[in-house]
């Protein structure tokens, strides 16, 4: 059990703290920032401290005025940890010892490193706030280039460069964010041994780990390997933040510009899956949610069909399984892709039925359920251009063709909606080779969507090359200045749709103008330069949007034509369709009579 032993922590705010510390310190910490723990404060508070400046913190000290709040195990060590940190937790424990392996919160790093401590490992996502949307919302909102996270991940980097027994242990950084520190070259200024990128499973890990306690000279960077098979992977047997629980690795889509779809394509047996979430809900998690970069690719990775046709009776059994497992009140989707909702639009009907019920979002503006509530997955969409789509994603519309990517993300998303799917959809502004054309194209299709009734929260993001993809050596645009008219006007736009269902007062929208237009006149138009006036003004709704595009302030969309649910579906390849189910309709007429009505086999 947890203590309720409350305090106040170095951020001003209570925490449940234990009584004791621990002696001569643990022979290996693990820990991770502040803003990377907890899973308490709402679903959408981690992705605003990845984008929102430091300065803006006391926004979300208003809205989750408890998010500092933890939760202890009896000896002190955190409760809850990121999935990634508890994989490496177990790894190591089963090498060294459980005893000799701690994972504790950054302001408890004191209580377990002693002179005992040879190693202390932290584990990141946005150290230096480089991540995708990091860097170009920061600026907009403010001078200051530093997310509250990044502000929160130094701050736990100081603390341990300041310790006393700094000079007995080696700081070894691992998780997604690893790369911002090798990319640049900020070991000694954080006070980092070695950046470690790759599993915690991996036999590499394990051995670099071993050299560390026995006090041998660190790399500053290794890479170490993925798990080839299933059985490789690890599942944590403790309680891990927001529940993750890892589904599957790897896509398969092969992206050009996505460094997780390198991983091979594995989908993860579900037994462990369902031991994973039971050991969440023994630790107090009331909260699941499967880690994927697809899950519509689970239970059919080891078939003879093609992945891009979802197993449904396999991923029905799964979630089912889950949402109905005793203690678990909550449930959120994680990562998909949106072709799977034309295939398979009875699916997402099912899946709806199955999972609505443990969903923590409400969007009463949209939402036709009884209760508001909403699923919101995380998509990719990244580009209305199929010029720039063919180079970048050609699979990301498998079984159709790229050429259709407009008509794909149309229709799947009038399925989503429909059933009260509205997911968080990726754009990425400035892709290298980017013309004012393509950027026109992804208007055309922004303003398509909203002509049509439809809804996603588009999330744009400006070009960041990641290392080891296929596109680490391309450049696009690099800061906010940078950006053209249209550039602006498809990330004001995107932000003026996303802010729509949260105007639900008459007095919404005229805060958001008048606040937007005063903190415009104070510091926005020369932190983004002139480019950023009429976007920001369409944004604000200062003026109608019409008028601003009669005046040629602002581009005007072009209709397009999209293909409807039965002429993508024509377009399947012959040899493709027999693995097109029946009872979805709008079969082509020449699909083979085999065409899939038969249930799968469900994945062990």
């Amino acid at each position: 059990m947890a203590r309720n032993l409350v305090s106040t922590n170095s951020g001003g705010e209570p925490s449940r703290r234990p009584a004791q510390p621990a002696g001569n310190g643990a022979l290996i910490v693990l820990t991770a920032p502040l803003t990377e723990v907890i899973d308490h404060a709402g679903y959408f508070i981690q992705m605003s401290m990845a984008s929102l400046p430091i300065w803006l913190e006391g926004i979300l000290n208003k809205k989750y005025p408890k998010w500092r709040e933890l939760e202890y195990n009896e000896d002190g060590s955190a409760r809850y940890m990121p999935a990634g940190v508890r994989v490496v937790e177990k790894a190591l424990a089963s090498h060294f010892g459980a005893a000799d392996v701690v994972a504790c919160y950054p302001d408890d790093l004191h209580r377990f490193i002693g002179p005992n401590t040879r190693v202390v490992a932290v584990s990141t996502h946005n150290p230096l706030g480089v991540t995708f949307a990091a860097g170009v919302y920061t600026s907009i909102f403010g001078s200051s280039r530093e997310p509250i996270n990044s502000h929160y991940s130094r701050r736990l980097f100081a603390g341990i460069k300041n310790h006393p027994h700094r000079a007995g242990f080696k700081v070894i950084v691992g998780g997604s964010g690893g790369w911002q520190v090798i990319q640049t070259d900020s070991f000694d200024e954080l006070g980092v041994d070695c950046v470690l990128e790759g599993r915690g499973e991996s036999a590499g890990t394990l051995d670099l780990f071993r050299k560390a306690v026995a006090g041998e000279d660190l790399p500053r960077h290794i890479d170490v390997g993925h798990p080839k098979s299933r059985e490789e992977v690890i599942f944590p047997d403790k309680r891990t933040t927001f529940g993750v629980v890892e589904m599957t690795t790897g896509c398969g889509r092969r992206c050009q510009f996505c460094l997780p779809d390198l991983n091979p394509q594995l989908d993860l047996p579900k037994d462990k899956i369902m031991e994973a979430v039971r050991a969440n809900v023994r630790g107090g998690n009331k909260q699941i949610s499967l880690a994927t970069e697809d899950l519509f690719i689970w239970g059919q990775v080891r078939t003879d069909t093609p992945f891009y046709f979802p197993n449904r009776e396999a991923l029905l059994d799964l979630f089912g399984e889950i949402v109905e497992t005793p203690g678990v009140e909550q449930h959120i989707l994680s990562h998909c892709t949106i072709a799977p909702a034309v295939v398979d639009p009875l699916l997402i009907q099912r899946m709806s039925e199955l999972m609505l019920e443990k969903s923590p979002i409400h969007l009463p503006m949209l939402s036709s359920h009884p209760k508001k509530k909403a699923l919101t997955p995380l998509i990719g969409l990244e580009t209305g251009s199929t010029r720039i789509a063919k180079q970048i994603m050609p699979g990301k519309g498998a079984p159709f063709s790229i050429e259709d990517w407009p008509s794909v993300v149309v229709q799947g998303l009038a399925v989503l909606n429909q059933h009260n799917w509205f997911p968080a959809m990726t754009l990425i502004i400035g892709n290298p080779g980017e013309t004012d054309e393509d950027t026109m194209a992804t208007l055309d299709l922004l303003y398509e969507v909203e002509r049509r009734g439809l809804f996603a929260f588009f999330i744009p993001s400006i070009f960041t090359p990641l290392h080891d993809t296929r596109m680490a050596d391309k450049s696009g645009v690099t800061e906010n200045r940078q950006l053209t008219p249209l550039q602006w006007q498809l990330m004001m736009k995107c932000w003026k749709m996303n802010l729509r269902p949260g105007q639900v007062s008459w007095w919404a929208p005229t805060v958001w103008r008048v606040g937007s237009v005063g903190l415009w006149l104070r510091r926005l138009r020369k932190l983004n330069g002139p480019n950023f006036t009429w976007p920001l003004l369409m944004f604000a709704s200062a003026l109608p949007e019409r008028l601003m595009m009669q005046m040629g302030k602002l581009y005007r969309p072009k209709p397009l034509a999209i293909k409807s649910r039965k002429e993508l579906l024509a377009t399947v390849k012959p040899h493709l369709r027999r693995h097109l189910r029946e009872d979805n309709g709008d079969l082509p007429a020449d699909s083979p009579p085999e065409s899939r009505s038969a249930l799968h086999v469900l994945s062990d």
